[in-house]
């Protein structure tokens, strides 16, 4: 036991930070947007202060003393069986994957409009498939390794924080209504990550670059995997994303399932 307590000695204390509202969970069309896509209601971002000075080479203890924090505790929510619910098991140890966050524009995204994914009005190309009657080339592209078009995009691309959030929102929730052009997961994607990573001018170059250190978190109390859910889902997912300079930290939290149909 000694051992444990020293592993998991806090190093990081928190506060949360309940006045700060992110324009995606504020904006009624953003709403609407997620309401459609069956994630309206299962998607939160909680914000948090922190009291030292964090370093990438930090972010296991950072996330270990973030879920073992009682403030965080008392504050944390997890989606089970359609209701929001504390922790109610003590957190044991905390799964970190550092997640690349270098994109400053959404020029990430312009071989989309050239591949053959979308028609030249922006319409999203239609394709059969074995299993989902209604599928398309921008799903199929997202997900499938072996479509024609998988390659547009690199493994270093896809493992963008930018990239990862236009897929979770192109792949949505249960009873997702998917959209027929392109433009509402753009427009979205770039809410959601303006909102979420913090970037900073450089006073002689002028040229601006994200500051923000991103963490994909999987917590575990004694009797297995208990967050960001039970059971492995790529649509159930949570984030930290830490701004070194302010000391806020937000928990970016999406639970797979049927979404709210109202606002």
């Amino acid at each position: 036991m000694a051992g444990d307590k020293c592993d998991f000695e806090q190093t990081f204390y928190f506060s949360p930070l309940p006045s700060i509202k992110l324009s995606f969970l504020q904006d009624r069309y953003t709403l609407q947007l997620l309401m459609k896509w069956s994630m309206l209601g299962r998607i939160s971002a909680q914000s948090y202060s922190f009291d030292q000075s964090f370093h990438p080479y930090n972010s296991e203890k950072f996330a270990q003393s973030f879920f073992r924090d009682p403030h965080v505790v008392s504050s944390l929510r997890k989606m089970e069986a359609g209701a929001w619910l504390h922790l109610d098991k003590p957190v044991v140890s905390v799964d970190v994957e550092p997640v690349p966050c270098t994109k400053v524009s959404m020029e990430l995204f312009d071989p989309i409009y050239s591949c053959g994914i979308l028609r030249p009005s922006g319409h999203v190309v239609k394709c059969l498939h074995d299993v989902y009657p209604d599928y398309d080339e921008l799903r199929q592209m997202l997900q499938e390794e072996d479509s024609e078009h998988y390659c547009v995009f690199g493994r270093e691309e896809r493992g963008e924080l930018l990239f990862r959030l236009f897929k979770h929102l192109c792949v949505g929730g249960e009873l997702c209504q998917y959209e027929e052009t392109i433009d509402p997961y753009i427009s979205t994607t770039k809410q959601l990550y303006k909102d979420l990573v913090s970037v900073q001018k450089d006073p002689e170059t002028k040229k601006i670059s994200v500051v923000s250190t991103v963490l994909k978190v999987c917590a575990y109390d004694e009797s297995g995997r208990c967050y960001p859910g039970r059971g492995e889902e790529e649509q159930t997912f949570a984030y930290l994303i830490v701004d070194p300079f302010k000391r806020h930290v937000t928990l970016f939290y999406h639970s797979y399932g049927v979404g709210t149909f109202t606002l």
